[in-house]
C-alpha cells in the first residue's frame, strides 16, 4: 500500500486534471465593446472552479492585428489592448491560482504575424540578420504546387526584394524558419520569460509544421499538406524545444496534425517532446450534412486506437470534442434537435471524459451549445470561411448559390465554436452591454449558464457530477482501457480497471433505441449503476436515481434509450 501511495503521490498534476479551454474573444466582456476580455474571464473564475475544472487553456491573447484571430501574432510579450493590460493578465493569473486553477497559453511558433518586428526587419533583404529568421526563395517563380491549409500558394512574392516567403496559413502569417538557431534562441527565451513570470504550460499551435520538406517534394495522394506535416526529421527541433520545458513544472500540450496513433509515444512517452497532444483522427469523422448519421464505429476505431497505443505507460491522452476550430459536437457528433439535445450532449460527455487521458472542455460545450445557424454571409468571421465561400462564389455567384453556401458555413464554419458564451437570457445571452463582435446565438434564450445552474438535471449539472466522478475514482485516471462490440453500430462499450477494481461505461451514441448481447467478461459478474443520463431534461427527476439499477450476474442482454449514458461499478 506503501508504494501505490508512493506512485501516486509521483503522478504529475496535470493527469488528474481536467481541462477547460477559452476562446477569450467569446468568452465574458466587462466593458461593453462587445469583445470578450481578461477582466470577464476573472469575473467568472468562481464558476469555473464551481465546475470543477483545474487549469484553463486561453487562446492567444498576445498583441496581434487579428487576420487568425490571435494566431497572428505581432508580439510575444505583449497583451492585444481588446482583452486587457499586461497587468490584467498577472491578476488573472495570480487570482486563479488563489482559487487552485492553472493557466496555460497558447504558443504560436510555426509563424508570426507579417506585422511582427522580425518579420518587417526581414523585409529589409538578405543582409539583415532577421531576414533567415522566415523561409524564403528567390524571384517570382514557386518552387513547388504547395497548396496553404487556408488556400492558395503557400508562397507570397515581395516585389521590393524580389522574393517570395513561405506560409502554411495565411499570407499575413510568415513561417518561421526553424533551421535557424538564432531565431529558435530567441523563442526560447520568450518561452523561459512567460515561465517565469508564472503561467503553468502550453498548448503549443500548429507544432507539427516546424519542419518542411525539400522544395521539390510532391504532395502524398489526398494529402495535400504532406510537405508540410510532420515531415522527418521534425524531432531534432522539438527536442531541442522540449528540453526548454523540462526546465519547469508544466503541461505542454501539442497540437499535432498528421502524427498517428503508432508515432505517438515517440511524441508524448516517457522521453516524448510533449506531455501529451491534440490528435485529430476521431475528430475528422464529424457529419458534415445535416440529415446525415455519425459512424459510431469509425469512432470507436478511432479513440479506441490512442487508448490502447498509449496505455500501460506508453504514453497520455487529450481527450477532446470540441474546440475553436471545429464545430460544436452536439450538433456534429450527436443530435442538437430540441428533444435529444440534453441526452446526447451528457451520452458524448460520458463517452470521452471517462476514457484514459486528460479531459479538455471546451467553454460553453458544459451547457450543450449548439452549431448556428447564420443567417447572412457577412455574419462569418473566420479567415478560412471567408476564403472557402470566396472560393464557391467564384463559380457560380447567384442568391441560391448564396443560400447553399451559407447552409453548408452553419455546418461546417469554425465560427459556429466562436459564438459568445452563453449565460442567461438577458440581451446578447449576458456576454455583453455593447454590440457584440459576432452574432449570438438566438438559442440563448433556452440554452444558457443561468438556468442550468438552477436545474439538477441539466447539462451543466450532469457536467459537474460526471467531473466529480473522475476526481472520486483513481480507476479513471489511472486504471487501464478495453472496449467491447466494436462493430456494433450504435454503442460504445468501454471498461477501465485497475488490479481488481472494474468500471463499466455504456453508450448509445444514436437517436434509435439499442440492444447488446453483453459479453463474457461483462454477464460473468454482477455490477451496480453508479450514475446514468436518464432520464435528464429541465422536468425530469435526478438523473443520479437508478434508471437500471442492476446488471445481473449471467444478463445477457442490455437495452438503451436514444443517447443513454450507464456507468456501472463491479460488485
Amino acid at each position: 500500500m506503501e508504494d501505490m501511495h508512493e506512485k501516486q503521490q509521483a503522478m504529475p498534476w496535470w493527469k488528474e486534471a481536467i481541462g477547460y479551454q477559452i476562446y477569450p474573444k467569446s468568452f465574458k466582456d466587462s466593458n461593453g465593446d462587445g469583445i470578450g476580455d481578461l477582466q470577464g474571464i476573472r469575473k467568472n473564475l468562481r464558476y469555473l472552479k464551481e465546475l470543477g475544472i483545474d487549469f484553463v487553456w486561453l487562446n492567444p491573447v498576445y498583441a496581434s492585428p487579428n487576420v487568425d484571430n490571435g494566431y497572428d501574432i505581432s508580439d510575444y510579450q505583449d497583451i492585444n489592448p481588446e482583452f486587457g493590460t499586461m497587468e490584467d493578465m498577472l491578476k488573472l493569473i495570480d487570482e486563479a491560482h488563489d482559487l487552485g486553477i492553472k493557466i496555460i497559453m497558447d504558443l504560436v511558433i510555426n509563424h508570426t504575424s507579417d506585422q511582427h518586428p522580425w518579420f518587417k526587419e526581414a523585409l529589409q533583404g538578405k543582409d539583415n540578420p532577421y531576414h533567415d529568421y522566415y523561409i524564403w526563395a528567390d524571384g517570382n517563380d514557386k518552387p513547388n504546387q504547395w497548396e496553404s491549409i487556408f488556400g492558395g500558394s503557400v508562397w507570397e512574392y515581395v516585389p521590393a526584394i524580389d522574393q517570395q516567403y513561405l506560409h502554411v496559413f495565411a499570407k499575413e502569417q510568415p513561417d518561421l524558419n526553424w533551421e535557424n538557431p538564432n531565431m529558435r534562441q530567441d523563442i526560447y527565451t520568450m518561452i523561459r520569460w512567460w515561465l517565469d513570470l508564472g503561467i503553468d504550460g502550453f498548448r503549443i499551435d500548429a507544432i507539427s509544421h516546424i519542419k518542411k520538406s525539400p522544395w521539390h517534394t510532391k504532395p502524398k495522394k489526398d494529402w495535400a499538406y504532406s510537405p508540410f506535416t510532420n515531415v522527418k526529421g521534425i524531432g531534432v527541433y522539438l527536442r531541442e524545444l522540449s528540453k526548454v520545458f523540462k526546465e519547469y513544472d508544466i503541461v505542454t500540450v501539442g497540437e499535432a496534425s498528421g502524427v498517428t496513433a503508432e508515432q505517438a509515444p515517440e511524441w508524448v512517452g516517457k522521453d516524448g517532446y510533449f506531455n501529451m497532444i491534440f490528435e485529430f483522427e476521431h475528430i475528422s469523422l464529424w457529419k458534415r450534412e445535416k440529415n446525415d448519421t455519425m459512424d459510431v464505429v469509425a469512432l470507436k476505431k478511432a479513440l479506441g486506437r490512442w487508448q490502447k497505443r498509449l496505455d500501460y505507460g506508453q504514453g497520455w491522452n487529450a481527450l477532446y470534442m470540441e474546440n475553436h476550430d471545429v464545430p460544436r459536437s452536439v450538433s456534429v457528433f450527436g443530435n442538437d434537435q430540441p428533444v435529444y439535445r440534453e441526452k446526447a450532449a451528457t451520452a458524448l460527455a460520458t463517452m470521452y471524459l471517462l476514457l484514459q487521458g486528460t479531459p479538455f472542455i471546451y467553454q460553453g460545450q458544459e451547457i450543450g451549445m449548439t452549431n448556428m445557424t447564420f443567417r447572412s454571409l457577412d455574419e462569418l468571421d473566420d479567415v478560412t470561411a471567408k476564403n472557402q465561400i470566396e472560393e464557391l462564389l467564384q463559380m457560380e455567384d447567384n442568391e441560391d448559390r448564396k443560400l447553399e453556401i451559407l447552409e453548408l458555413m452553419s455546418s461546417i464554419s469554425r465560427d459556429n465554436s466562436r459564438t459568445p458564451m452563453q449565460w442567461n437570457t438577458s440581451e446578447n445571452a449576458g456576454f455583453t452591454t455593447g454590440k457584440p463582435w459576432m452574432v449570438v446565438n438566438p438559442n440563448y434564450t433556452t440554452i444558457n449558464v443561468a438556468e442550468q445552474t438552477q436545474q439538477p438535471t441539466s447539462i451543466l449539472s450532469y457536467y459537474k457530477k460526471l467531473i466529480q466522478l473522475r476526481k472520486t475514482q483513481n480507476i479513471f485516471v489511472s486504471g487501464h482501457y478495453h472496449d467491447y462490440l466494436p462493430k456494433h453500430p450504435q454503442v460504445y462499450i468501454y471498461e477501465r480497471f485497475l488490479e481488481e477494481d472494474r468500471m463499466l461505461v455504456v453508450v448509445n451514441l444514436t437517436k434509435e433505441p439499442a440492444e447488446i448481447n453483453l459479453p463474457t467478461a461483462i454477464s460473468g459478474q454482477s455490477w451496480s449503476l453508479v450514475m446514468g443520463n436518464h432520464p435528464i431534461g429541465s422536468h425530469a427527476a435526478d438523473p443520479l436515481s437508478p434508471f437500471k439499477q442492476q446488471l445481473k450476474e449471467k444478463q445477457k442482454k442490455l437495452a438503451l434509450e436514444p443517447y443513454e449514458a450507464l456507468i456501472y461499478h463491479v460488485n
